[in-house]
């Protein structure tokens, strides 16, 4: 059973980022996913005053669960929501566009991914198609 959870010490969340093979930040908040006692996945993101940051999606090395990364996204951008904060865009390296708007994001005419959350996770479907 896949299982999100928030990474609750810097130095856990540097040996995932290193799982991972992301390169760790201590001003930002991780969540992991993982799989039972399996290591999937880790998501770094911050909340500031123009919205919600997104940095990493990322596998943990020898996995490769879409579906993992997927939730864990979500996830984060639910947390952002429930933040108060009804804005969020995708930060880091772009390498999976399809999940990044599977998640939810809209790609812009600049390039960029952007969310509204404004009812994202409380209308059925809404304008997230």
């Amino acid at each position: 059973m896949l299982k999100i959870l928030p990474i609750q010490s810097k130095p856990e969340q540097e040996k995932i980022c290193s799982l991972c093979n992301v390169k760790y930040n201590a001003d930002l908040l991780a969540y992991a996913v993982y799989d039972d006692d399996t290591l999937l996945g880790v998501c770094q993101f911050r909340l500031t005053a123009n919205g919600g940051e997104i940095y990493d999606l990322a596998h943990a090395n020898g996995t490769d669960s879409i579906d993992a990364l997927f939730i864990m996204g979500r996830g984060a951008l639910n947390f952002i929501d429930l933040c108060g904060v009804h804005y969020a865009r995708f930060c880091g390296e772009v390498k999976n566009e399809m999940l990044l708007k599977a998640i939810g994001f809209k790609k812009q005419d600049n390039g960029s991914f952007e969310i509204d959350l404004n009812g994202f996770f409380t209308e059925h479907c809404g304008n997230h198609k």
